[in-house]
This record gives C-alpha cells, sequence and structure tokens, in this order.
C-alpha cells in the first residue's frame, strides 16, 4: 500500500513538473513594420505570418492575441486562401472557413486594419467604422489612397502563410 502512495505521488510531481514547463512564454516586441522587426532581431522573418493580396506582399503588424496564435497554426498547416468581398465602400470582407476564438471590443477602425467579425470573417479596411471586432494587424506599408486602390475598386483575394 505504501508503495502505491509513493508511486502515485512521483507520478503526481513529475506531472505538474511538466505542466509548469509548458507555461513559458515568447515575448516578441513589435515595431512599425515587419521589415524594421526583421533589422532590429525582434523577430525571424521566416517564422511569422505573411500577407499577399491579389498577389501583393503587404507588411503587416501583427497583433499578439489568442486569434492571431490560432491564425499562426493554420497558417503552419498550409496557405490560408480567403476571397473576400467589398462591403459598406470602406472594407473588404471574407470567410475563414473556421471559428478562432474572439476577443471582441468596440473600436473604430481606420485604414490598413485587419480584424476578425464574428469570428469567422477576416475584415481588412481602407476606411473606416465603429464596431466589435478583435484586432488582428494593421498593413504598415500602404498610404490609404493606395490602400483605397488596391482594395476599394473590386474583390480580392487575400493568401496568408507562415514563415515562407
Amino acid at each position: 500500500m505504501k508503495r502505491i502512495k509513493f508511486f502515485v505521488i512521483a507520478v503526481l510531481l513529475f506531472v505538474s513538473f511538466c505542466v509548469s514547463a509548458c507555461g513559458v512564454e515568447e515575448s516578441i516586441t513589435y515595431s512599425d513594420t515587419a521589415e524594421e522587426n526583421a533589422a532590429e532581431g525582434n523577430y525571424d522573418m521566416e517564422n511569422t505570418l505573411k500577407l499577399n493580396i491579389d498577389g501583393k506582399k503587404v507588411a503587416v503588424s501583427w497583433e499578439d492575441n489568442d486569434s492571431v496564435s490560432t491564425l499562426k497554426n493554420l497558417a503552419k498547416n498550409g496557405a490560408i486562401t480567403v476571397n473576400m468581398s467589398r462591403y459598406g465602400g470602406f472594407e473588404q470582407v471574407g470567410s475563414l472557413g473556421v471559428n478562432l476564438k474572439r476577443e471582441d471590443e468596440r473600436i473604430t477602425t481606420s485604414p490598413g486594419d485587419i480584424v476578425l467579425y464574428s469570428g469567422n470573417q477576416i475584415v481588412i479596411f481602407y476606411g473606416s467604422n465603429t464596431w466589435a471586432y478583435t484586432r488582428l494587424g494593421k498593413i504598415t506599408d500602404k498610404t490609404q489612397a493606395e490602400l483605397s486602390s488596391l482594395l476599394g475598386e473590386k474583390d480580392v483575394n487575400i493568401i496568408i502563410t507562415y514563415g515562407e
């Protein structure tokens, strides 16, 4: 009987040690653009999300939240392609095909903002709107006029990749 108790205690200690070792979080410092981050050595350009809009690479400063982490994990398994549609004269919206964790808050967006709507739709703004969204990131290398030209004239396709 004492052997069983000793064995159970040893197993519990081992499991608690393993679980506590998994709780280490990685810290990433964000700068204004992906290029600045790479130049400053804040993160490896090969280990981050990339966004292409109709074949044009855009720089994005991604948020550090559960939604982006899940998006990153999905992109590790292969490129995520989203067919977007213009909506309201200020945004492009497309279904991700999966639900991500929501951390919605009422915000006023600005051109370049990338948000999650209803947990399963990605929205990229070339104008502004106020609603409850989960922030995903911000396009950092385009002016408002460039975003309007890229997103405001026709429906687009976006491709989100990881480390390519």
